[in-house]
């Protein structure tokens, strides 16, 4: 097996093979997955290319560069030249990458590259960014140290000989790469299942909140929230899954175990697709355990052989070692009392660098409240309209639809955390970007003459309880303007809707 590191550590060395271990026919699927949906996230982007890469779009650089507070730790690609033909290139980098890896060609080397692309568009667009994205990056990252083009891959057709047999490459990877991959994938649900353990789950109730069409759902996710009777098994099957099932496969050797839990995993995240609104995050969490697949369940043709790939070196030995401790620590800094300090700088730099910051407590407390936004628009010709889910007549309260009226999950994303005082300082160009792209694509009489982006909620727990609303942008900017002093002081003096909860959007 490949990583000699371990091969002569007796019984424990014998533990974490058993463990850790990762067949390479299952790692080509996960190496063909990520590739597709590097594509396949490109692709979808471009919708918004213009509100989300270009200088005068929704991210500013310099905006961006104070929401990361000028850490020179958070790099991107991205940030190098302000010109929407660098984001396009940028993009198109991502995708490229993605064919190519899931091609399997030169896959260290595209690995790295996909790895670079993700890490910098992520950044690029980070308020509109989810769970699902910054896990792909830390997916990549220890992908990087995996010889994912051992199998099924124009590499592995290269090296194999003609006198070889069938492609019975059957092959063990067992690395601290591996040890990382693994620990990654377990990490994501064992800080959510932690963060679920609280009274909004084990009531029974948080599912029924998290898939209404005004929190995360989907109309099929409604549907089920209004089922009843079904709700609490589901809610506390979830959170028995993530507590329970990633130690399992770590701990059992068992393939028909492991592949029975692989089954509960992709069934969960095919269920996550369908019932909510939260882009790619189910996809990717599908890759991931494809990696899992023990190598028993494939159909067997000969021995199991060693990993083809470059030997381990011992600079990658190095890196592995230091990642899988910086990881560690951010795990623990986020799932303790710890988390009420900072990290040390040095620490919380190298993290960055990585891109191995381990916040996944997606739904730890959902709240008993319904929540929503509605861009209320003033166009030339007198009218009143909803900037934000194209033009259609204004509804102040509860839109139709709730979220899943807006464009897609990344607008969803993006105004479930604008009202956040970090994420504020993008309300003036999210709102003038979106008038300047509307007005561009409309006759005069149709253009917005201004705009007025706000977030309602309001409590579930009674019938007639207050709906609080905020201001959360506006165009033309007030504080320029000078214009509505009053409303700003009702906003001021108004409750303000709570915190969105952290989510997997």
């Amino acid at each position: 097996m490949r990583g000699g590191l371990f091969n002569g550590a007796g019984a424990v060395g014998h533990l974490l093979r058993r463990a850790f271990a990762l067949d390479g026919r299952s790692l080509a699927c996960f190496r063909i997955a990520v590739g597709v949906i590097l594509v396949a996230d490109a692709a979808l982007r471009t919708r918004d290319f213009s509100l989300m890469f270009a200088p005068d779009g929704m991210f500013p650089l310099d905006l961006l560069r104070r929401f990361y507070d000028h850490d020179p730790s958070a790099w991107s690609l991205a940030f190098a030249v302000d010109a929407s033909w660098w984001g396009a290139a940028v993009l198109a980098l991502e995708g490229l990458a993605g064919v190519w890896l899931a091609c399997g060609w030169a896959t260290t080397w595209a690995t790295v590259v996909a790895w670079v692309a993700v890490v910098s568009v992520v950044r690029r667009t980070m308020p509109a960014t989810n769970a699902g994205d910054v896990w792909l990056c830390c997916l990549l990252f220890w992908s990087m140290f995996l010889p994912l083009g051992g199998t099924w891959s124009v590499d592995a057709r290269r090296r194999r000989s003609p006198a070889a047999g069938p492609e019975a490459a059957a092959t063990a990877v067992f690395s601290l790469a591996s040890i990382g991959l693994v620990l990654q994938i377990m990490a994501v649900y064992l800080h959510a299942g932690m963060a679920k353990c609280n009274d909004s789950w084990l009531s029974g109730d948080a599912m029924g909140r998290a898939l209404s069409v005004h929190d995360h759902g989907t109309p099929l996710g409604m549907w089920l929230a209004e089922s009843g009777w079904l709700l609490r098994p589901l809610t506390w099957a979830v959170l028995a899954l993530e507590l329970i099932l990633p130690i399992a496969w770590i701990g059992c050797a068992s393939a028909p175990i492991r592949v029975a839990i692989v089954a509960a995993f992709v069934l969960f995240h095919l269920l996550i697709w369908a019932t909510m609104s939260v882009g790619l995050f189910a996809a990717i969490g599908i890759a991931a355990w494809l990696a899992l697949i023990p190598a028993a369940a494939w159909p067997s043709r000969g021995p199991v052989a060693p990993a083809v790939g470059p030997a381990p070196n011992r600079v990658a030995t190095i890196l592995c070692g230091a990642a899988i401790l910086l990881a560690i620590v951010s795990f623990v800094h986020g799932t303790t009392p710890w988390r009420s300090q900072p990290l040390p700088r040095p620490i919380r730099a190298a993290i960055n660098v990585a891109c191995l910051e381990q916040e996944w407590g997606m739904f730890g407390f959902v709240a008993p409240r319904e929540q929503w936004v509605y861009g209320r628009a003033e166009l030339a010709d007198g009218r009143t309209v909803d900037l934000l889910r194209g033009g259609r007549p204004l509804e102040s309260v509860r839109p139709a639809g709730g979220f899943t009226t807006l464009p897609h999950h990344r607008w969803h994303k993006l105004f479930w955390v604008l009202p956040l005082p970090r994420v504020r300082i993008f309300a003036p160009s999210v709102a003038s970007a979106l008038v300047r792209n509307w007005n561009r694509r409309h006759a005069p009489a149709d253009r917005v003459a201004s705009l007025e982006i706000r977030f309602g909620s309001q409590p579930m727990t009674a019938a007639e309880a207050p709906v609080h609303e905020a201001l959360v942008a506006s165009w033309p900017d007030r504080d320029r303007s000078g214009g509505g002093n009053l409303d700003r002081l009702l906003d001021a003096t108004s409750p303000r809707p709570e915190a969105p909860a952290p989510s997997a959007e």
